[in-house]
Order: structure tokens, then sequence, then C-alpha cells
């Protein structure tokens, strides 16, 4: 196990769930230090030295920040067809965003410009009315350049999940085993669909990175993600090892993040529906939005998508999603989803029950059908992956943003607090023009 505890970076990159409270600032680089120009990773013919990234250190960083926008060239992955549709519009009515001023959570001001310096930030847009308003690229990502999205791929998996809910197609108080009886014997066992998808199941997986007994690590190793060590038996795919997981605790208590929920739901939505979810996913959302450019999945040793973070796709096509689910489910001439199920996502979960995760800089927050619901006064919801991914939706502003980064720190606590302010400070922004 020395070469997993020792490479602590594998373990932060994709340490899915490690989202705990705010923690003491580390010592991070100048943002201008670990830019994609000046690194010259992969950029010779061929790459040399330092320049090389491969699977000894693609998720250390800086090497990081090149991973996450080349992450089919280093991992398995499964293509999401944008289909023959020709890509939707997104008209451009710009406003001079850089500029707008805010005070972070220390009463410091600072801009939106240097908000996005300081978070790392490797592309922004902003759409108000479903125009573009505002957008940036940075550390060499293009309007063609797909960026993996971590944890904002459970939203994805929600959605199919809650359609397929309200098309009665699943029912969300049956146990998981109604429709996988191999968990039968597992935590998921006598846990019911809707606990999995608002993660108030009891289900003992720890993520203690400095302990190799926990169960982030078959997990790791299961998924793909990290190199099993030698002399690994374990299990080798993602079903094998959700099939090993036991309950520990009472279903329905109370919020915990478990990413294990998101992959257990998307075994649950492929069985329903009989496809892949890349497949599902090109059918029923990509190739009815008018998307712009293919997405794709990361998959396992036979195949299996990661449904809780192995999503990759580009800054506008996210955009034309988040102005779908902006727009009650419709875009682009098609009903995408139906508007009830937009409209129970927005109403959120048990925020008493989300206490219970101990995330207190989400102030307020509940988590329903994979998605972070803001309860304030516009309505806000949004999909969140560590390292900085996001989708915000304020329906009220007639808003949406859609933030892709390549943080040091994986862990929203550390920024959120700050993002917070920044997306009030665009909600006021747009509905004064600027």
């Amino acid at each position: 196990m020395k070469q997993v505890l020792t490479n602590s970076a594998i373990v932060v990159m994709f340490g899915i769930t490690c989202i705990g409270a705010r923690a003491q600032a580390p010592q991070l680089p100048p943002p201008d230090s670990v830019a994609l120009d000046k690194l010259g990773f992969m950029s010779t013919f061929p790459p040399t030295g330092n320049q090389i990234i491969n699977n000894e250190n693609r998720t250390k960083y800086p090497q990081l920040r090149w991973t996450l926008q080349h992450t089919r060239e280093e991992v398995p992955t499964r293509n999401i067809r944008r289909g023959a549709r020709a890509a939707s519009a997104l008209p451009a009515a710009p406003i001079k965003l850089d500029d707008v001023v805010f005070e972070d959570d220390k009463g410091k001001k600072i801009t939106i410009a240097e908000w996005q310096q300081a978070t790392y930030t490797d592309a922004l847009i902003v759409l108000h009315k479903g125009r573009v308003v505002y957008e940036r690229y940075d550390n060499q990502m293009r309007p063609e350049t797909p960026h993996l999205l971590f944890s904002v791929t459970k939203s994805f998996t929600g959605l199919l999940a809650a359609q397929l809910i309200h098309d009665g197609k699943i029912d969300a108080d049956a146990v998981v085993a109604k429709y996988v009886p191999e968990l039968a014997d597992s935590a998921w066992g006598d846990m019911t669909v809707r606990q999995v998808m608002d993660m108030t199941g009891a289900v003992r997986f720890r993520e203690i990175y400095t302990d190799p007994t926990t169960e982030i690590f078959p997990y790791l190793f299961a998924s793909n993600l990290v190199p099993a060590p030698a002399g690994y038996s374990g299990p080798k795919d993602i079903y094998s090892f959700l099939k090993t997981l036991k309950k520990e605790g009472e279903h329905g208590a109370g919020f915990v993040y478990r990413t294990v929920h998101s992959e257990v739901l998307g075994w649950i939505v492929s069985r329903v529906t009989g496809k892949h979810f890349a497949d599902l996913l090109s059918e029923r959302v990509w190739s009815k939005l008018g998307m712009e450019e293919d997405a794709y999945v990361m998959v396992d040793s036979i195949g299996t998508p990661l449904q809780g973070a192995g999503l990759n796709a580009t800054l506008r096509d996210l955009a034309r999603f988040g102005e779908m689910l902006r727009r009650g489910g419709e875009f682009n001439g098609q009903r995408i989803f139906d508007q009830a199920v937009i409209d129970d996502l927005r109403k959120g979960g048990d925020r008493e029950k989300f206490k219970a995760s101990g995330m207190t800089f989400r102030p307020g927050y509940s988590y329903h059908n994979q998605w972070w619901i803001l309860h304030n006064v516009d309505g806000a919801f949004e999909a969140s992956g560590v390292h900085g991914q996001m989708i915000h939706i304020n329906p009220a502003a007639e808003m949406v943003v859609v933030k892709l980064s390549s943080h040091p720190v994986a862990g929203a606590g550390f920024t959120h607090p700050l993002t917070l302010r920044a997306w009030d400070a665009l909600a006021k922004a747009v509905r004064n023009g600027g």
C-alpha cells in the first residue's frame, strides 16, 4: 500500500466526497506560477522529463491542472454523442463583469476577475435570460475543451432517475433490491430509492485517506480511478465493490454525502432502462439540447460508468444544460425533463436532516435528487464537484453560471463561502445590466 499512501495527490483528486468543514488555509501556489502555459506539460514531440504526465503523476499538483482537461488521454472513457442536430444558439449580449466588486467573507473588497484567479478558474460563463453576458477561458481552456466535472456528474444521474420516477418506471419508495437484487445483502438491501437519491441511507463508507483499511481505497481501485497496488485482491469493478458495503446506522436519519449512493442510483437507472449511462444521456439530453461537442464519461475495467464522478463536458454545453433547467426542463424547442421534475427538484430536501452533514459552509442548504438547494430568496440550486466545478442556477435573477476550475484544494469548504458571495454579486450585476 506504500504507493497509495505516499502519493496523497491521487487520493486528494479522487476524494470525491472530501467536502468537510472549512479547514485552515493551506499554503497555495500563486495561480500564475501553475499556469499551464508556463509549465509546458506534454508540449513537445515527444514530451520529455518533467513535461510528461502519466499514471504516476497525473493526479499530483500542478499536473492535475492538465489532467482535468485531458482525462480521456489518461483513463478509459465512453463517448456521449451530441448527434446530428445543429448546435443551438447561445446569443451574446456582453456585460462588463470583471470589475464588479464585492466583499469576501473577511470584509475585503475583491473583483469578479480576482475571484476567478484566486479560485484557479479555468473557464467561466454567465447567462442572463438565455444570453451569454460573460465568457472567459484561462489556463489553456478553449470553448471546445471538455473538462472533468467530478461530482457534478451526480446531478445528471439524479435528474435521469427523477424523470424515471415521474414516468412511473421507478418507485421512489421501493427498496433498492427490487431493481438490483444483487444488492440485497448489502447496505442497500432495505434502503429505499428515495434515501439513495437524497443520500440519507446508512452505509459504512469511510473516506479516511490516511487509513488504507477504510472503504475509499477499494472504491478507488475498483473504479479504476487509482491503479491497484501489487497483490491487491479486492473488487475489480464498481458493482462488485458496492456489494461488499454494509449498513451502519439508521436509514433516513440524516444526510451524509457518499459517492457510492450515486453509483447505486446509476445502476438502478441502467437496470430499469437497459441502457448505458452514456447512451441514455446522449439520447435524452445531449442530442436534444443541440450541444456543440460530444461529452464523455470515465469507465471502470469492465465499462461501468462512474456516475458519481466521471462526466467530462465543455463550458458552453453545460451552460445550455443549466439554461434548460432554468426554463423548467425545456430548451431548443425540446421538452427534456417534465416541469414537475424540475419543480420537485427546486423544492429541495429536508433542511434539518442536512445539518447531520456538518457542512456549515453551506448554511440553509438541503440536498435533493443529487442536487444542492440553497433555499435563498432567489430559489437558487446548483451542482458541485471537487476542485471547483459548478453549475449554478438562479431562477429569480434569470441567471445561469458555470465555473470550471483546477483548485489545489479538493474540498468545497475551502472556497464555497467566497463563491456564495460571488453568486450574489453576479446576480445583482446582471439584474442591473452590469
